[in-house]
């Protein structure tokens, strides 16, 4: 099936098989590697993405489901000159420190902003629930949202 779309502004066209995931459209197709696949199954977010300006798990978005799209990833989201907010936060706030949940966690954190863009603490904790980091303990993360420019 031909699929036509957007990624960070750029126009695409694909093929793609009825049971590939987005997730690896993204990646290995696309070569925008800094979306992750975490786990698979829905359960960690390091594969979130903006479809359409909100977060969705790439590894349960069927490719098909692109169709037409507006997608974002983390590379769209900012560059190494001009980091989106969420970015230069993340870095100042000390919140990565393996590094792998902070994409999802930045498109997660992106999507919350531009819904709520004056969140409480316990807004951040909600609108960050589906995304799982092993090494912060969450806090830095949580300050980091707290306090990115708006």
């Amino acid at each position: 099936m031909i699929i036509h779309f957007s990624v960070n502004g750029r126009d695409v066209e694909r093929d793609v098989r009825g049971d590939e995931r987005a997730v690896d459209i993204i990646r290995e197709d696309l070569g925008l590697t800094g979306t992750k696949e975490g786990c698979g199954t829905g359960e960690c977010g390091a594969c979130a993405v903006l479809l359409n300006g909100r977060a969705r798990l790439s590894c349960l978005t069927l490719a098909a489901q692109l169709d037409g799209a507006v997608l974002t990833t983390i590379e769209g989201l900012g560059t190494p000159d001009r980091p989106h907010a969420l970015q230069r936060a993340f870095a100042e706030h000390g919140a990565v420190q393996c590094g792998f949940c902070t994409p999802g966690m930045v498109v997660a954190a992106a999507d919350l902003l531009a819904r709520n863009p004056d969140p409480s603490r316990d807004d951040i904790r909600e609108g960050l629930s589906g995304n799982l980091c092993r090494c912060t303990g969450y806090s830095r993360i949580l300050d980091a949202v707290e306090k990115a420019e708006r």
